[in-house]
C-alpha cells in the first residue's frame, strides 16, 4: 500500500478515536477562547484573532500581529505556555494513532 493511502486511512481512523477527538476539541476550544479574548481586548477582527491564536499556539509566530495591551501580553504569555503543551499533545496523539495503524497491520 502506498504512503498516501496509509496516511489517509490513518487520519480517518485517528478522527474516529476518542482520545484524538477529545484533545482536538480541547485544542479548538483553546483557540476559540483565545480568539474571543483577542477580539474584545485587543480589538482585532475575528479573522485576525483566530489567525493570531493559531499562529501562536503552533509556535509559528510570524510577528505580523502582537498584543498592545498589558492584559493581552499577559494572556499571550500564559496562552503560549499552556497552549504549546496542548498543541504538541494533539499533534502527538494524532501521529501516534496514525502510526499505530501500521503496527496493527504488521501484527496480523
Amino acid at each position: 500500500m502506498n504512503s498516501l493511502t496509509r496516511i489517509t486511512r490513518g487520519i480517518g481512523v485517528a478522527f474516529k478515536d476518542g482520545r484524538v477527538k477529545g484533545i482536538l476539541a480541547f485544542t479548538i476550544g483553546m483557540i476559540l477562547w483565545a480568539s474571543v479574548f483577542y477580539h474584545f481586548v485587543e480589538g482585532w477582527s475575528w479573522l485576525d484573532s483566530i489567525y493570531f491564536s493559531v499562529v501562536t499556539i503552533s509556535t509559528v509566530g510570524f510577528g505580523d500581529f502582537s498584543p498592545e495591551t498589558a492584559a493581552g501580553k499577559i494572556f499571550t504569555m500564559i496562552y503560549i505556555i499552556v497552549g504549546l503543551g496542548v498543541f504538541v499533545t494533539a499533534a502527538t496523539t494524532v501521529a501516534d494513532t496514525i502510526l499505530s495503524q501500521d503496527d496493527k497491520k504488521a501484527d496480523k
